[in-house]
């Protein structure tokens, strides 16, 4: 193996990867075998020692200590009664028009996800909150998976998220930049969504009627507009405390998005216990969900970061960059090639895998191109939200099945989706007409994290 060429070297790691995959084995598991194989064979026995400095490493990322504490803030925010209260009260604000509950589902998706940063717990929640009241008035089965997965996924983007806390230090662009940069592309994909229900319930009235009248009278704070307004009041100051725990002192460069998730979590505790639902048993899960939560990227992270390491050792790096800056396609014929790899993998890979392997080799191309790093980045994790969405390796659509009556089927989540896709990409091309979108706020910013 030694006398082969790096281009050999190339197709055989990244044939073996896709082989081993396609076996079923794990893929951290994968990461750390065919690295530690190639390292020990091209450079000796001594290359086993990378494994530790990779471990070491990973450890010691003062960046990825940011995924505990969000995803323990994430699981305090779906314990506590602080996502049925704004369901409750959205739910009265908007259930009149039509559309107005699938409307409810993706608002509360949207602040979720600033709340938790954590796809599933999204998707999980909100369709526990929003999916029966809907299926009950006989929404469009579609319109119900739509929108929950979609909604969903906008924990990728809408800070705090967990993607951009592994993407930042794979591309070496600044976290707190790509959280402020995620924020009009997420809120952009909301409102998008929101306009694609009106359009659809107003030409098709029956994919969602309004709550009635005997419906708004579970809600007896409903009756009169003080009670309606002490409601949102109170509902709205929850999310609105966390959100301004974790972005504004990141925008406002008073703390780093490590110290930043630990404000997060100790505002989250704190609002469980105004709401009187702290204690042990709640502490307990929502350390559990974020123990397993972080031992899989990390593990996932030491695997690929050994990998990459062998991978760039022996020129892996300068094969790929010299192949694809050599495509007779031009700047963006090489921008939208990249993409096409992306959607590709997302089909088959984890975003963890993809980030951790494709962004160390796509980041230095995009660089040499001269796009803006913010910008291609924020355009990476809005493709990568794709995965999610697109078969057959849609962690999105299983979370929802595992949830969902057997009324709706796999095939109304897979047609359920189709125009929610369309719509991300509708939003991806705006993002590339109109850069602003994204870099405006990270200019305005004061963080240097």
């Amino acid at each position: 193996m030694p006398t082969l060429s790096p281009e050999m070297n190339t197709l055989l790691m990244f044939g073996s990867l896709l082989v081993l995959l396609f076996l079923g084995f794990p893929l951290a598991f994968v990461l750390t075998g065919i690295g530690l194989l190639f390292g020990v064979s091209l450079f000796g026995l001594n290359y086993a020692g990378a494994f530790i400095l990779a471990f070491l490493s990973t450890m010691k990322n003062y960046i990825l200590l940011a995924i505990p504490l969000f995803v323990f803030m994430g699981a305090i925010m779906q314990y506590s009664d602080v996502s049925d209260r704004l369901f409750g009260t959205v739910y009265v604000l908007f259930g009149k028009l039509r559309g107005g509950l699938a409307i409810t589902s993706n608002i509360l998706s949207t602040i979720f996800a600033a709340c938790t940063g954590v796809v599933g717990a999204s998707v999980v929640t909100v369709g526990l909150l929003s999916m029966p009241p809907m299926l009950k008035r006989n929404y469009d089965k579609k319109l119900i998976a739509g929108i929950i997965c979609a909604g969903g996924c906008l924990g990728v983007l809408i800070p705090p998220s967990i993607m951009v806390i592994v993407y930042g230090p794979a591309a070496g662009v600044s976290v707190g930049k790509l959280f402020m940069g995620l924020i009009g592309p997420g809120l952009l994909l909301s409102a998008l969504y929101t306009l694609y229900i009106v359009a659809l319930t107003t030409i098709f009235p029956e994919a969602g009627p309004p709550i009635s009248k005997e419906d708004l009278a579970d809600f007896p704070w409903a009756k009169t507009r003080r009670g309606v307004a002490l409601r949102v009041l109170s509902s709205l100051v929850a999310p609105l405390v966390i959100i301004l725990a974790v972005l504004g002192t990141i925008f406002f460069g008073v703390a780093s998005p490590t110290e930043a998730a630990g404000v997060g979590a100790a505002a989250a505790i704190a609002l469980a216990f105004a709401y009187k639902k702290l204690n042990v048993k709640m502490l307990v899960d929502a350390s559990d969900s974020a123990l397993k939560t972080t031992c899989m990227i990390l593990t996932m992270t030491v695997g690929a970061v050994l990998f990459v390491s062998t991978f760039m050792s022996m020129g892996g790096g300068d094969v790929v960059e010299r192949f694809i800056m050599g495509l007779p396609f031009g700047k963006w014929g090489i921008f939208f090639l990249m993409f096409a790899v992306v959607t590709i993998l997302g089909m088959f890979l984890d975003w963890i895998g993809i980030v951790l392997l494709i962004v160390p080799l796509f980041t230095p191309i995009a660089a040499n191109l001269g796009f803006d790093p913010v910008w291609f980045s924020i355009m990476m994790i809005l493709f990568l939200q794709l995965s999610y969405l697109t078969p057959p390796f849609a962690l999105a659509i299983f979370y929802f099945k595992g949830i969902c009556p057997p009324e709706i089927t796999t095939m109304d989540i897979y047609k359920g989706v189709v125009p929610f896709i369309a719509i991300q990409v509708f939003a991806f091309t705006l993002c590339i007409l109109f850069p602003g979108i994204i870099l405006w706020l990270p200019s305005v910013s004061v963080t240097g994290w």
